[in-house]
């Protein structure tokens, strides 16, 4: 049993020679079918930042498999250089993604880079994880060129943890925040922020209005429930997302900060 649930959360179908990682709650992964749902929520917003990055010199910070650091090259930037601490993420990386403008570099988000040297920086869905966030951001806004921004993202600790709860039980998180909490973090450091949420749209704004009507205990008493979701969650794209900065943000799955 083991062995098939492993081979479930491994990536599929890397080209030859590209050693494929599997999931271990610290970072989300493509090409695995059950992941598909949470690839697809941050490959959202990075398509979104990879359409205002034309020209730009960008460092993705938390690089980890590398998909995020392509996704900004293809929005026209110069140059995306991505850098990440794990070896095996790294060495992912930089076998599956060879494209010219795209580099990837092993080091820690606390000290890699000299200052100055990049238009942007994002650091996606990893501040959660860092013991010492202020010092963290503090870094980055050192690296910039003058008129740069710094791109992070967080989940939102009120639509991701149980209700009352102070944090998830992803053992990866050190502190999860609420929107005022996470502007208070970026306001430290920067002097502009502006917020944005992440909302589901199109086919998942759909299901989530089926579920307050009582989809749930349909599809369980029906037994479609494997049926369903073996379909629905591999057609999920990152168009089943949206990011906006005039809805409510306590209902958001994510915020993004734009910082300056």
């Amino acid at each position: 049993m083991s062995a098939v649930i492993t081979t479930a959360y491994v990536q599929q179908n890397q080209p030859p020679g590209v050693p494929p990682l599997a999931l271990t709650g610290e970072r989300t992964l493509p090409d695995v079918p059950a992941e598909n749902y949470w690839y697809r929520r941050h490959l959202a917003v990075y398509e979104w930042i990879a359409k205002r990055l034309a020209g730009a010199r960008v460092l993705e910070m938390a690089s980890g498999e590398g998909y995020g650091a392509a996704t900004l090259l293809s929005g026209g930037a110069a140059s995306v250089v991505g850098v990440d601490a794990n070896p095996e993420a790294y060495e992912h990386a930089r076998r599956r993604y060879q494209q010219p403008g795209l580099s990837f570099e092993r080091g820690l988000v606390e000290t890699w880079g000299e200052p100055g040297g990049f238009d942007a920086i994002t650091f996606l869905q990893t501040i959660e994880h860092v013991h010492d966030p202020i010092a963290v951001l503090g870094h980055f806004k050192g690296l910039l060129a003058a008129g740069g921004t710094v791109f992070v993202s967080t989940p939102n600790l009120l639509t991701l943890a149980p209700r009352g709860a102070e944090k998830s039980d992803n053992p990866w998180h050190i502190k999860e925040y609420r929107a005022h909490e996470f502007r208070e973090l970026c306001e430290s450091v920067f002097d502009s922020v502006e917020l944005y949420g992440l909302y589901h749209a199109r086919k998942l704004r759909a299901h989530e209005l089926a579920l307050r009507l009582g989809w749930d205990q349909v599809h369980k008493r029906l037994r479609l429930s494997g049926p369903f979701y073996d379909r629905f969650t591999p057609a999920i794209s990152a168009r089943d997302f949206e990011l906006s900065n005039i809805r409510p943000l306590h209902a958001a799955l994510d915020f993004l900060a734009v910082c300056s």
